[in-house]
Order: C-alpha cells, then sequence, then structure tokens
C-alpha cells in the first residue's frame, strides 16, 4: 500500500500547451480568465488523481499573475496537492512559460484551488478511504 507521500507525488500533474492567438486579448497576451480555466482544469486532474473520487472545486486563494503570457509561447501547468483534509484538498498551481526558440523559462502565473470529494447526491465525503 502506498504512503501518504507517495500518493502526493504521483498525483502531481503537468499540462504543456502552447499559446496560439486564439487564446490572446486584443494586448496579444493570453486571456486571464484562459489562464483561470487551465489551472483549474489541471488542479482538478491532480485532486481526482489524488483522491481517485469525484470532486469539486469549492474555491480559490489568491492568484498571482507576474508577467503577461505572450501568444507565440509555451506553457506549462504544474500542480501539486499541499494540504488535505477529511472531505477537501487544496491545490498549489503554477504556470512557467518558456520561449519557444529559446531556453528562457520562467514562473509567471500561481495560484491555489480547493476541492471537496463528493458522492452521488453531491454531499461531501472522505476524501480518502484510508488517511494516515
Amino acid at each position: 500500500m502506498e504512503t501518504f507521500e507517495e500518493r502526493v507525488i504521483k498525483s502531481e500533474t503537468r499540462i504543456f500547451k502552447a499559446v496560439f492567438p486564439s487564446t490572446t486579448n486584443h494586448y496579444d497576451t493570453l486571456f486571464g480568465g484562459t489562464a483561470l480555466h487551465l489551472m483549474d482544469e489541471v488542479a482538478f486532474i491532480c485532486a481526482t488523481r489524488f483522491s481517485r473520487k469525484k470532486v469539486v472545486t469549492i474555491s480559490t486563494g489568491q492568484i498571482d499573475f507576474k508577467k503577461a503570457i505572450p501568444a507565440g509561447t509555451l506553457i506549462e501547468l504544474v500542480a501539486k496537492v499541499i494540504s488535505v483534509g477529511r472531505t477537501s484538498c487544496k491545490i498549489h498551481v503554477d504556470i512557467f512559460m518558456e520561449q519557444m526558440y529559446s531556453e528562457l523559462r520562467e514562473t509567471v502565473v500561481s495560484g491555489t484551488f480547493s476541492f471537496v470529494a463528493v458522492d452521488e447526491n453531491k454531499k461531501p465525503v472522505a476524501i480518502l478511504d484510508n488517511p494516515e
């Protein structure tokens, strides 16, 4: 049986995307709402992989947009479990931006998302069957 720490490590989730003009605003940078959508999606996948339960987003923590993400760059979203309660977990998400044709890579957006595990009736349930 895997340990809690192994479960956290195993659930880390990474998604890569290219920033195309269809996802940018009139400044030719990624829409903030699109970044939030992608962050919630990768956080949801991480929470699901961690718990193997149905989970729903219940809140977001502070989201820090440190730098605009221009069209023509690559982004990597990395989600990690940072805390676990009885029915919920908190996921930290970073967006890293990479230039397509250089090694430049930097963290440009960071934030947290909280999820609660739910049953068929959308009532909270234990997020882990065998918590340590």
